[in-house]
C-alpha cells in the first residue's frame, strides 16, 4: 500500500525554526484550508457519546506534520466561535511560538516548575479571534517528568473550565514517552500518517502504546496526500479523516 512506502528521501523540517504553515489563516477560502475545517468536523462527530474537551495530536516518528495539522484544526475550531487553547507539549522541538508569533520566554514549562505561576503571563491572545497559545516555554532537562506530574493534572482541570476545546501537540509516539503520558489525560487523541512516509510497522506500534496506556484513539489523518492519490478531488496536500473502525 502507498500508505506504508518506504520514502528515501530525507525528511527536513525547519518547523522549529520559523513555525509552521498556518493555510487556514494565510488562504482560508483554499480547498487545503476546506480539508482542515472537514477534518474539524469529523472529529466532532467521532464522540457521539461524550463531549470532546481535549484533543491531543501526536504521530509515529517526527517530522510527520504533526503540529502543522494540530495548529491549523486549531485555527478552525476557533473560526467556529469556541474558545480555543492550543498547547505545545512538545518540550522537545517546539513550534507554536514561532508559528503564531509569540513570545516563548514564559510557556508550560514555567507554569509546571513554578510555585505560583501566573496563567496570564504564559498564556498568549493570537491573532486569530478565539484563539489562544499556551507555548512550550524553556526547553526542560525533565520533559517527560513534568508532564507527567500532579501540577499538570491540575492545569489541565483548571484549562478544560476556562476553554471550550484544548488542543495539545506533542512529540511522536514512538521516540519519547511524552505523547503516551499526556494520550492518557485528554479526552481523545489523533494520529497523524503521511503517505508515502509511514511504515506500518511504526505505526502500529504507536497504535499499540497508545492503547497500552487506554487512550482514546478517536482515529488519524492521513496527510500528505497528492491530488492523484486523492482521485483529485481536492487537488491538495493533506488527506482525510479516518475513524478507529474506518480503516484497519
Amino acid at each position: 500500500m502507498a500508505l506504508f512506502k518506504r520514502n528515501k528521501k530525507k525528511l527536513y523540517s525547519n518547523s522549529m525554526k520559523h513555525g509552521v504553515g498556518l493555510i487556514t489563516v494565510t488562504k482560508p477560502t483554499s480547498s487545503i484550508a476546506e480539508q482542515f475545517r472537514t477534518i474539524r468536523t469529523n472529529i466532532q462527530f467521532s464522540s457521539a457519546d461524550k463531549q470532546l474537551n481535549s484533543i491531543l495530536f501526536t504521530s509515529a516518528e517526527p517530522s510527520e506534520g504533526k503540529s502543522t495539522v494540530s495548529s491549523n484544526v486549531a485555527v478552525t475550531w476557533a473560526d467556529q466561535g469556541n474558545k480555543v487553547l492550543l498547547i505545545d507539549a512538545d518540550l522537545r522541538r517546539p513550534t507554536v511560538s514561532r508559528s503564531f508569533r509569540v513570545d516563548n520566554q514564559h510557556g508550560l514549562t514555567t507554569i509546571l516548575t513554578s510555585k505560583q505561576a501566573d496563567l496570564s503571563e504564559s498564556i498568549k491572545r493570537t491573532k486569530v479571534t478565539n484563539l489562544y497559545v499556551l507555548p512550550s516555554g524553556p526547553v526542560p532537562p525533565n520533559p517527560s517528568e513534568l508532564l507527567n506530574s500532579v501540577k499538570m493534572d491540575q492545569l489541565l482541570n483548571v484549562l478544560n473550565d476556562q476553554f471550550d476545546m484544548i488542543i495539545v501537540d506533542v512529540p511522536p509516539v514512538n521516540t519519547v514517552t511524552d505523547a503516551q503520558v499526556l494520550a492518557a489525560k485528554v479526552d481523545g487523541v489523533i494520529l497523524v500518517v503521511p503517505q508515502g512516509i509511514a511504515l506500518k510497522g511504526t505505526v502500529l506500534h504507536a497504535r499499540d502504546l497508545l492503547n497500552k496506556v487506554h487512550a482514546n484513539l478517536l482515529g488519524t489523518i492521513m496527510n500528505r496526500v497528492t491530488a492523484a492519490e486523492s482521485g483529485g478531488y481536492y487537488g491538495g496536500y493533506y488527506g482525510g479523516y479516518y475513524g478507529t473502525d474506518d480503516k484497519k
